[in-house]
């Protein structure tokens, strides 16, 4: 054996050794722990078994109004194994500029939000936030790359922990496809009772 079969041997199975250390990543919703907009520690391990609906959220948006929907999606489900999380972001021509607090009292006072909230979060861009990476990256998630285009884009978390789904921006919280997809999750849930 020579020594370039030798190096080509060795650098293929350094490369074999790398593919099986991403294969056993965790490509579940599971992993991530992060800031509520109180700034208490929200881990979505706890939700291990419902359907997740993650919606990132801007109150100076044209799409502000969703937040009507989302809170009616999620008074219909809550109770059935689904779940909606909002990670409000100034991303999108500083659509969201307030404040933890601020972001808070708006959708309270404007939208009766009882749904999940974040912390203010950056979906895009070199300062995007690990969930958000994970969420838009194949690598991480196994499943699908994406761009979060605009405020108000769903990703739907099966109950297994995996992404699903991306529902576009403009897409109604209340619209058949995102229906038909939590009602999916009902029903399976429902079998189980």
């Amino acid at each position: 054996m020579n020594y370039l079969t030798l190096l080509i041997a060795l650098v293929f199975f350094i490369n074999l050794g790398n593919c099986q250390n991403d294969n056993t990543m965790d490509q579940t919703i599971y992993q991530f722990r992060v800031k509520d907009i109180n700034g208490n520690t929200f881990d979505f391990e706890n939700l291990r078994g419902k359907k997740i609906m993650i919606v990132n959220t801007a109150s100076k948006c044209g799409l502000t109004g969703q937040y009507k929907g989302l809170q009616k999606l999620y008074d219909r489900y809550k109770n059935s194994g689904f779940v909606i999380v909002g990670f409000p972001a100034n991303d999108f021509l500083w659509q969201e500029p307030g404040s933890d607090n601020e972001i808070a009292a708006f959708c309270e006072k404007n939208y009766g939000v009882t749904f999940p909230m974040m912390s203010k979060t950056t979906v895009k861009g070199s300062e995007m936030h690990p969930l958000y990476q994970f969420l838009t990256q194949v690598r991480k998630n196994g499943v699908k790359s994406s761009t979060v285009s605009w405020n108000f884009q769903k990703y739907l978390i099966g109950q297994d922990g995996k992404l699903e789904k991306i529902i576009t921006p403009r897409t109604a919280p209340m619209s058949k496809e995102v229906i038909d997809w939590v009602e999916e999750g009902v029903l399976a849930i429902n079998q189980h009772l």
